[in-house]
């Protein structure tokens, strides 16, 4: 006779209860990941001269210039200026992200968990 819970009776306890904890995992990213788009995330550059915000949905929602960073002789200034901040913007938007998830995986690296399936 085998033991509860063995393979000869179905599935093994162990399994079932991974089954489970998968799809709360996969619940809690699902939400984590709603929650981080309705998200925005604003960085500066130039001392404050220029602010971006983007969304956890990796739209840009709005560029804001100083007056005195429009300069109609320095463009590539400015145009350096929202780069910076604008990619600034996404990557605190992706830190906040991949924070969120590791809090959900218990920092395993990934949905694979560090397996390389």
């Amino acid at each position: 006779m085998a033991k509860r819970g063995g393979y000869a009776g179905g599935m093994p306890g162990n399994m079932n209860n991974l089954m489970k904890q998968a799809q709360r995992m996969q619940k809690q990213m699902e939400e984590s990941t709603k929650a981080l788009e309705e998200m925005t995330f604003e960085a500066s550059a130039g001392g404050g001269a220029i602010t971006v915000t983007v969304s956890g949905k990796k739209e840009v929602l709005s560029v804001k210039l100083a007056p005195e960073v429009v300069d109609p002789d320095d463009i590539e200034t400015l145009e350096d200026l929202i780069v910076a901040a604008t990619n600034e913007a996404f990557r605190k938007m992706e830190e906040t992200s991949q924070n969120e998830m590791a809090k959900i995986t218990g920092g395993l690296g990934g949905l694979g968990g560090g397996f390389p399936f």
